[in-house]
């Protein structure tokens, strides 16, 4: 006997199965969470130089780019020359990558070294400095109150022990790290973990130019794959989207890169002028790379900041303090709209929203990539939302559907339904009386 397949049903068993299959991976995530993420950690070792590759190439393909354009313009006037020209934007753009990497690695790395050495030896002294201006602060008021001198004294020896003795367990790990014999084993606590590390950035590099050097096909590949899995409109879509998430990306941290370098000289030229010479390149760094990240970038850098000028300065912390507060002003009024413009289009809730879960979920990574990728959802769904509303023939505007409590009257209105589903009960109504007008005549 022949078994024969109901479409229909087929269709519903389909959809059973997809749902059951769902449901039972999400219990499998909440419930064996280290297990999946063990998994996952594993994959993304194993694709580690591709996505080494991918981050590098993303970063250096504005750069090439303009390269490229230019090259063309002096190499392809007479013949047609666009692969030497690629080549040769693609060699200067990492000779310039490599370039700023090394000279970051070469300049800044031993100048943090030397602070943080200098820092953790001199700490003792430090706080005995600091205790001694607090103690000096209040010493007319400690003299009437014996007991609050006493009990300074004490919480502070108390916090002085526990400074004192992370500051022992830190001081050789720092030393360490930078020495010539120690630099592989404490950075990443083995030599295999560091070449492995090594290794993929290498073949990251090699990646990159190879995605770099044909990316127009890649594309083309991903576009002729797009078309030929989803239909026309969902083709469209789909590209619509990419190329809106490429864009708000490439746009925000090329923009907030370069916000952050400035505000980063800024403060380094600041800390100059107030005399915290030994640190100003250790803060500077600290405020420029926290300003990455969006609305508490300033204040996350700013704390740990004026900690450590508490120690060593305790007389400039209030003059740091207002001079973050006017750099921050700057920033987010002058220099930042400037440069960025209104890329984003998020108001601050949704911008904390996004760097609360971003934070919380991948740490400063995600406080940075999560406030673009939401500004991308957060555009999709408005456009989702501006569809469907045009297609119900409801009004567009947000104050259109603000909640409106009148006085009590015949009208509709006088029930407090939100102002649309009054003008669309009223047009419904006007209608119905025109076509009975009509259909009279």
């Amino acid at each position: 006997m022949r078994f024969k397949f109901n479409s229909k049903y087929t269709t519903i068993a389909i959809y059973v199965i997809l749902v059951f299959a769902a449901c039972l991976g999400l219990v499998a995530f909440v419930f064996k969470f280290g297990t999946v993420a063990s998994y996952i950690k594993k994959i993304l070792s194993v694709l580690a130089p591709v996505i080494w590759g991918i981050c590098i190439a993303y970063i250096i393909n504005p750069f090439m780019v303009f390269c490229d354009r230019h090259f063309r313009k002096w190499f392809c006037k007479k013949k047609d020359r666009k692969n030497m020209c690629r080549a040769l934007s693609i060699t200067v753009s990492m000779i310039f990558f490599l370039g700023i990497l090394a000279a970051v690695i070469g300049s800044i790395v031993p100048e943090i070294k030397d602070t943080l050495v200098n820092f953790f030896r001199s700490l003792p002294t430090y706080l005995s400095n600091l205790q001694g201006y607090i103690e000096s602060k209040i010493s007319d008021l400690a003299k009437t109150r014996p007991e609050l001198k006493r009990f300074i004294d004490t919480e502070f020896s108390s916090i002085q022990d526990t400074l004192l003795k992370y500051s022992n367990e830190l001081k050789p790990m720092v030393e360490d790290m930078f020495s010539e014999g120690g630099l592989i084993s404490s950075i990443t606590d083995s030599a295999w973990a560091f070449l492995m590390g090594l290794k993929n950035f290498l073949l990251g590099i090699f990646i990159s130019i190879y995605l770099l050097y044909s990316k127009e096909m890649f594309l083309a590949q991903m576009t002729k794959i797009t078309h030929a899995l989803f239909s026309e409109k969902k083709t469209s879509t789909i590209l619509r989207v990419a190329s809106k998430t490429n864009s708000t990306f490439t746009s925000f941290l090329t923009g907030k890169t370069l916000d952050s370098l400035i505000i980063g000289i800024l403060a380094f030229i600041g800390l100059e002028a107030m005399g915290l010479k030994n640190y100003a390149v250790l803060l500077a760094i600290v405020i420029g790379i926290t300003n990455m990240i969006p609305f508490f970038g300033p204040i996350i850098g700013a704390v740990p900041c004026a900690v450590l000028i508490l120690l060593t300065s305790p007389d400039k912390v209030l003059i740091f303090i207002i001079f973050i507060l006017i750099l921050q002003q700057f920033d987010g009024n002058i220099l930042g709209p400037k440069i960025l413009g209104n890329s984003l289009g998020l108001s601050p809730f949704w911008i904390m929203f996004a760097i609360f879960i971003g934070g919380g979920l991948f740490g400063f990574i995600g406080m940075v990539v999560f406030v673009p990728l939401f500004a991308v959802i957060y555009s999709i769904t408005n456009e989702i939302m501006t569809t469907r509303l045009k297609k119900k023939d409801l009004p567009l505007s947000t104050s259109d559907y603000v909640h409106e409590r009148t006085e009590p009257t015949i009208h509709i209105s006088s029930i407090g339904l939100p102002r649309y589903i009054t003008n669309f009960i009223e047009k419904k109504r006007k209608g119905k009386n025109e076509t009975e007008k009509r259909s009279k005549k």
